[in-house]
């Protein structure tokens, strides 16, 4: 190889972490938000050694097909759902994600949901700006309390942990159901215990979806799971859209089968599923749990450092901090 490596990076990032790379590649950074096709992203790739992508890009056996030279691609994520990952080991390439920086941000993130679906912030602000506040009512705008209540987590990865932690200063039993069993420490550390799935949802007042997009975790909360929860539950989804089968829930909270939801992911996003978009008693946002200049910004900082250790830069020099198939390694040796 003569010259510098070449890094090209999908969306507008930080200028000064993305600096970094400069004395060791040569760096081609988009200066827009872009959606690329699948042949437009197969040309960005092709001549790259290293690729920071967003979850825009969706990344598979297609898209690096010509990209011989490729050697990682650094997701701007800690999911992974928009990388073949497959695929990508087949071919020998790398994939890293930002794994533990976003955890705090996206569980501060998951409460805020909670608090506004279950006291109906949404709806009351909406309702206020369209001038119909004339007086205040004693039985006006009742919502849920959360003290007392139990607050169930499907998932409890190190989001979810982070979300179970912050339970005991609202006054509430943590309940979740896991994959595999959490060890009692950190069980404890959480307060919470563990239930079988038809127990989370019988017992929820508050259910939090945090498992990653599979598979096998599609549409886990679909028609027989939400008439499985109680009338009064709110449901909160920070995981990925298709976790929750968004047809069904919004038939459940437009039939009063479910009281509240705050969700910031969605299927098909960008899109929004119609009926949810013309509910009140659901807070919409725009996948933006993690969106935080110090999160965003470490973020940004791990993907880059994923690419410097790969080729030999940085305090990871020849092993990337969070590697998603680290097997690829042992078969292509860093450069």
């Amino acid at each position: 190889m003569t010259g510098k490596p070449r890094v090209w990076i999908s969306r507008p990032t930080f200028p000064d972490v993305v600096a970094r790379l400069e004395p060791h590649f040569e760096v081609a950074a988009e200066p827009e938000e872009t959606v690329f096709s699948g042949a437009g992203l197969t040309a960005k790739l092709a001549g790259c050694d290293a690729a920071i992508v967003g979850l825009k890009e969706h990344v598979g056996a297609a898209e690096v097909a010509g990209a011989a030279r490729l050697r990682i691609v650094a997701n701007l994520a800690v999911g992974y759902d928009n990388l073949d990952l497959a695929a990508l080991t087949a071919a020998g390439i790398l994939a890293s994600n930002t794994a533990d920086v976003l955890n705090e941000s996206v569980a501060d993130y998951t409460w805020a949901l909670l608090l506004g679906a279950a006291r109906r912030m949404g709806e009351a602000e909406r309702w206020l700006r369209a001038g119909h506040w004339h007086g205040t009512e004693f039985r006006a705008w009742l919502g849920l309390d959360t003290r007392g209540r139990t607050l169930g987590i499907l998932g409890m990865g190190r989001i979810g942990q982070a979300i179970a932690r912050r339970a005991a200063g609202f006054g509430m039993q943590v309940a979740y159901h896991n994959r595999s069993r959490l060890p009692p420490a950190i069980e404890g550390a959480c307060a919470a215990r563990y239930v079988d799935k038809p127990t989370l949802l019988a017992e929820s007042d508050f259910l939090v979806l945090a498992v990653p997009l599979t598979a096998e975790s599609r549409h886990a909360i679909g028609a027989p799971e939400l008439a499985q929860m109680k009338l009064t539950a709110v449901l909160v989804n920070i995981a990925r859209g298709g976790v929750v089968d968004d047809a069904a829930l919004a038939a459940a909270l437009g039939e009063g089968r479910l009281a509240a939801a705050g969700l910031d992911v969605f299927e098909g996003e960008p899109g929004v599923h119609p009926a949810l978009r013309a509910l009140d008693n659901v807070i919409l946002s725009p996948h933006i749990a993690s969106a935080t200049w110090d999160t965003r910004r470490a973020m940004t900082a791990m993907a880059v450092d994923n690419v410097l250790a790969l080729f030999g830069h940085g305090p990871h020099a020849g092993r990337p901090p969070s590697l998603l198939n680290p097997e690829v390694l042992a078969l292509r040796p860093a450069p």
